[in-house]
């Protein structure tokens, strides 16, 4: 599988001399971090062709057979203050997407605040995560697992009624290496831009982002808000307004949120 990714990721994208490849692996972003912390440079990518312990936000598993999706994550080392990458996970939704449209034909939206979503249902999911040298971000770890090959069947019994994969999707068999070359270029893309063009990152996150207009609940140490979600601000949080009226701004670490009706 190696070879098909690289002979797909375009030679000007310096990114692909520093791909690291695993059969299995446990995590990517783990290995990820190993790697950061060893000193592996700026544009270091892992691809794995299953994990055995994915990893979700706020601590959640993500299911990951093998051979069934694209599995990978990349070493940035920005070298700026955390309060600069407040939009990371908004940039690399946004990046994910375009890679999605260009190889499959489909353009998924996003569920605030991590959630690739196709049809009502998850298609993906993205982690970010920071290592820190002081007060300066030493490295960040972009890990994106996307579904492409599974069948309803190949889910986990309690995911069948909220996951979904390219194939079930458009019908039509989804190269997981071809898709993870044009992720990995379209993740040097945003790279490039994470900061020179935040603001049309952001729109484009916005026009794609489903939760907004919607009743939602956002839960908090065991604690259930009814909310209406009504826009993004400019570093990626959620505004919110409470049915007395209140305003907030929730943001990614804080909350996990649902729809009034389910999974959207």
């Amino acid at each position: 599988m190696i070879q098909s990714v690289l002979a797909n990721i375009p030679t000007p994208c310096p990114w692909r001399d520093t791909v690291y490849w695993y059969d299995t692996i446990d995590s990517t972003n783990t290995r990820a971090k190993e790697l950061a912390k060893a000193g592996a440079p700026h544009g270091t990518v892992i691809i794995a062709g299953n994990q055995t312990e994915g990893r979700g936000r706020l601590g959640r598993s993500f299911s990951s057979p093998d051979g069934m999706g694209v599995y990978l994550s990349v070493i940035l080392r920005p070298g700026c203050t955390p309060d600069k990458l407040m939009h990371l996970t908004c940039a690399a939704g946004v990046a994910a997407m375009a890679a999605v449209e260009a190889i499959s034909g489909v353009c998924p939206d996003i569920k605030w605040a991590n959630d690739l979503v196709l049809g009502s249902k998850k298609l993906g999911g993205i982690l970010t995560e920071l290592g820190f040298a002081g007060n300066r971000v030493d490295y960040a770890i972009v890990g994106i697992g996307i579904n492409c090959c599974q069948r309803a069947e190949d889910f986990p019994e309690e995911l069948q009624d909220i996951a979904t994969s390219l194939l079930m999707h458009t019908g039509k068999k989804i190269s997981p290496a071809i898709l993870a070359a044009a992720l990995t270029e379209q993740l040097f893309h945003m790279d490039w831009t994470l900061f020179s063009e935040k603001e049309q990152l952001m729109e484009t996150y916005r026009r794609h982002c489903i939760t907004l207009g919607k009743e939602i609940v956002v839960i908090q140490n065991d604690q259930k808000y009814a909310a209406t979600a009504f826009d993004i601000d400019k570093d990626g949080g959620l505004m919110v307004r409470f049915a007395d009226g209140f305003e907030k701004v929730i943001n990614f670490g804080e909350v996990s949120v649902r729809g009034l009706c389910g999974y959207l």
